[in-house]
């Protein structure tokens, strides 16, 4: 009976921390990868917890990796930036370019900007990935922390 319990008791908590370190949400719900923001979901900050219960690195490495991926907010509630498709015309002027770039984001877009990084893409994954790492609305996502 001893040696039935230990056994139980070893699985579970084997099961637990697999489940932790590879990160709740990333197994849960794989569509959410690459959402930049939103409300967390409080079913999979929970699982995520239940890792910290047993083991702080598994909880901690299960939270990193459903932030890093975007899969521990809900869907739809993302409130901060995104990733709009542009399908550009080869014969397109700068004056066109810039005044269809100030129609899409609301505000004056001059390419003379150092801060305007015109790039193409593969995938809206890799353009997801440009935009996550140049911090656009850092600020605002730090505020809310």
């Amino acid at each position: 009976m001893r040696n039935r319990f230990h056994r139980a008791l070893t699985g579970l908590v084997l099961g637990v921390s697999l489940t932790a370190l590879v990160g709740c949400g990333t197994i849960f719900h794989p569509e959410r990868k690459g959402q930049m923001s939103g409300r967390i979901d409080p079913v999979v900050a929970f699982a995520n917890g239940v890792g910290l219960l047993f083991f702080i690195v598994p909880g901690v490495i299960a939270y990193a990796v459903d932030f890093s991926n975007g899969t521990i907010y809900l869907p739809g509630t993302q409130d901060s930036a995104s990733v709009d498709t542009l399908f550009l015309d080869v014969n397109m002027d700068v004056a066109t370019l810039e005044k269809l770039l100030s129609e899409k984001t609301g505000q004056l877009v001059s390419m003379d900007s150092e801060l305007l990084r015109v790039e193409e893409v593969e995938s809206l994954d890799e353009a997801l990935a440009l935009v996550r790492m140049a911090g656009i609305n850092d600020r605002q996502r730090l505020a809310t922390m």
